[in-house]
């Protein structure tokens, strides 16, 4: 069965649900201070801990939320949320400092050999990354547990041993789905979802994730500035923590960011197999400006979409200068490029040919795990947005792809937007 067609008409004027109307008011009737030791107070209080490890973070935190209290056009519901995902961060942060202090052990575990899907948004990372997590010998970060990797021991299994950290995955998305009905439809975010491990770098208070959901270019010059070897690490521990509760001999990661910091990322997992998705820049644009045009309804009080479609143009340049400056220090027989032409065409031939470039024999079990994903998982499950550059933003396509000469030279991408 065909997916449904999904056209987002209002993006510049947004036409707000009954849903959207009273989270807003609700935000509007609510006081948020946006400070570090607000978010810090919370979180101690949520946790009943108060050591958050190397104070390096602070500085980061602090511009996060300087950088959003500042701006006039934030909503109220816009703070909360941000405020909300902070004191987050920083209880995971406690619980993990906390962990790894009482079992010192878990610096003993080894990331061996991770499979690294690495590629701009948009661009069919996260259908690559959850068809190679469906192979159960593979470990991989399902979003429920990249929200709070270290549970709270302070609570209890809910009704039919339900882990409480999945229900408040799952209470999210459904609030998600009710005040941005169409995300679902764009990048979907059920618990089980394999997602990025960016979430596992939020509690250092680092990587690119907020430009996701806010208007951060400061943010985005500071990090970009600074050398992100450290936070790797960072990861590194977060990763080991989980692999200590739940182990497998391999993972299998993803996340766009580490296409401008493949010198980190292979300092940090040495013995890693890259693997590279490629598609047609401006599809990625559009696609990336409608849907954080689109969030912005709720987030900000002019939707501004034309601010995200010069945005995205400007950081997917930045993304694919930097991957291709550094392409250099991954070792071409661990890498591997994959079109997204090719991989729509055939996507479990694309993972085959991924297993023998990592070194990874593909079974009967894991082909037919794989298969049963996909069955389960069919494309446009839940409907199919169409992307329109030119109706939605008023861009010229061509224009859009001229900066890009210096990759599409170098790969073999089809252009999918004329």
């Amino acid at each position: 069965m065909a997916a449904e067609k999904i056209r987002i008409e209002d993006l510049a004027k947004p036409v707000l649900t009954e849903a959207q109307q009273q989270a807003l008011a609700h935000g509007e009737q609510t006081e948020v201070e946006l400070s570090v030791p607000s978010v810090l107070s919370a979180a101690v209080e949520r946790t009943g801990l108060e050591d958050f490890g190397p104070d390096d973070f602070r500085e980061r935190l602090a511009l996060w939320l300087s950088e959003m209290d500042e701006d006039p056009e934030r909503t109220g519901l816009g703070r909360m949320i941000h405020w909300n995902d902070c004191v987050r961060y920083a209880a995971n942060r406690l619980r993990m400092h906390d962990l790894v202090a009482r079992h010192p052990e878990i610096h003993d575990q080894e990331i061996r050999q991770p499979i690294i899907v690495v590629g701009l948004p948009r661009s069919g990372t996260t259908h690559l990354v959850n068809l190679i997590a469906a192979d159960q010998r593979l470990r991989s970060i399902p979003l429920w547990e990249s929200q709070e990797p270290v549970p709270d021991p302070r609570e209890k299994p809910g009704p039919g041993g339900v882990d409480p950290r999945y229900q408040r995955s799952a209470d999210s998305w459904e609030m998600l789905s009710t005040n941005s009905p169409l995300i679902a439809a764009m990048h979907p975010m059920e618990p089980d979802h394999i997602h990025e491990e960016l979430e596992l770098m939020c509690p250092d208070f680092t990587s690119y994730n907020i430009e996701w959901i806010s208007r951060a270019p400061r943010w985005r010059d500071y990090y970009l500035a600074h050398d992100q070897t450290a936070n790797y690490a960072y990861l590194k521990t977060a990763l080991k923590i989980l692999q200590w509760y739940r182990p497998r001999d391999r993972w299998v990661l993803k996340c766009p960011q580490h296409l401008e910091q493949l010198g980190p990322l292979m300092k940090t997992f040495p013995d890693a197999t890259i693997v590279m998705t490629h598609r047609d820049p401006v599809s990625v644009i559009q696609s990336a400006a409608t849907i954080t045009a689109y969030g912005a309804r709720v987030n900000y009080r002019e939707p501004r979409p034309e601010w995200y479609l010069d945005y995205w143009a400007d950081r997917m340049r930045r993304l694919l200068e930097a991957s291709v400056r550094d392409r250099h220090l991954i070792p071409s027989e661990r890498c591997y490029d994959v079109l997204f032409h090719e991989f729509m065409a055939d996507d479990v031939a694309t993972v085959e040919r991924i297993y023998e470039v990592a070194d990874l024999p593909m079974t009967p079990e894991a082909r037919g795990q794989i298969e049963t994903y996909m069955r389960e998982h069919p494309r446009g499950k839940h409907g199919q947005v169409v992307y329109d550059v030119r109706e939605d933003f008023g861009a010229d396509p061509a224009k859009l792809r001229e900066p890009y000469g210096f990759y599409l030279d170098r790969f073999a991408v089809r252009e999918e937007v004329r």
